[in-house]
């Protein structure tokens, strides 16, 4: 089921499946948002997300990565302001989105390079 807000669908939480996550993240462009959104503190609008590209190529990006849950759109005034649902992602599959942005491995590294080696 999905919901439909400010004039988007947004699926469920429970609908979210890992193969609709796989084909949205498989483009080079639509990775590229997310990164983006992903580094923001704030939701961006569809303007700064666009790297150049034409409007309708872009709107067709944004509505695979809304479809997919990854990504969550809002209306402001004319504006529309884009987020990624990260807390629903990490929630439905933990470590996921993590993996994807390159967050793994940066922390355990870190804590396994800061240990002092004994001997076995």
């Amino acid at each position: 089921m999905a919901r439909v807000e400010c004039g988007y669908a947004h699926p469920d939480e429970e609908t979210v499946s890992l193969e609709a996550i796989f084909h949205a993240l498989s483009d080079p462009y639509r990775l590229r948002i997310v990164r983006a959104l992903a580094a923001s503190a704030v939701p961006m609008n569809c303007g700064d997300l666009s790297f150049g590209r034409p409007k309708s190529s872009m709107s067709h990006h944004f509505r695979i990565l809304r479809a997919s849950g990854v990504l969550h759109t809002a209306s402001q005034g004319v504006e529309h302001m884009n987020s990624l649902r990260r807390e629903m992602l990490d929630r439905r599959f933990p470590g996921l989105m993590a993996a994807v942005l390159g967050e793994i491995g940066h922390s355990a590294t870190t804590e396994a390079s800061a240990r002092p080696l004994t001997p076995a």
